[in-house]
C-alpha cells in the first residue's frame, strides 16, 4: 500500500493556484479557438481574466470579461449555459482525479479599479495624500 503524500499548507496553495492557473489557460484556448458551439460566445473576444478554485479543488469560479466590455451579462449567461461542455474539455485536458465543476462570473475587478482611481483622483483625497507637511 502506498502512503498518501502529505503537503504542508504552503504546498498546498501553491497547488491550488497552478491548477486554478491551468484551468484558466485551457478556458482561454477554447474561448479563442471558439471552441464552444454559442453564437453569443463566438461573437464576443472573451478574456478568462482569473479562476478561483476551492482547496479541494472540486469547484473553480472563472471570472471573465468581454474584451470590449458590452453585454458582459449575455456572455455570462451563454458561458452558464455550455457549462457542460465547457468542464468535459477542461477535464479531459487538466487530468485530475475529478474535474472542477465551473461557475462563471463578471470580473468587476475592472470597474472597480476604475472607481479607486477616481477616488485617488479626487481634490480632497489628492490634498491629504500631498507631500506638503514640514518636516521635523
Amino acid at each position: 500500500m502506498v502512503k498518501r503524500q502529505d503537503f504542508t499548507a504552503e504546498q498546498h496553495s501553491v497547488r491550488v493556484l497552478k491548477v486554478g492557473e491551468r484551468v484558466r489557460h485551457i478556458l482561454s484556448e477554447l474561448l479563442a479557438r471558439q471552441e464552444v458551439h454559442d453564437d453569443v460566445v463566438s461573437a464576443s473576444n472573451i478574456a478568462v481574466t482569473e479562476v478561483r478554485m476551492t482547496p479541494d479543488l472540486r469547484h473553480a469560479t472563472a471570472y471573465v470579461k468581454p474584451l470590449l466590455g458590452a453585454g458582459e451579462d449575455d456572455v455570462v449567461h451563454a458561458l452558464r449555459q455550455n457549462t457542460a461542455f465547457l468542464q468535459r474539455e477542461v477535464a479531459k485536458r487538466l487530468g485530475l482525479k475529478f474535474a472542477p465543476k465551473l461557475k462563471f462570473r463578471k470580473d468587476e475587478s475592472f470597474a472597480e479599479a476604475d472607481r479607486i482611481e477616481a477616488l485617488l483622483r479626487d481634490p480632497k483625497v489628492a490634498r491629504d495624500l500631498g507631500d506638503d507637511e514640514p518636516e521635523r
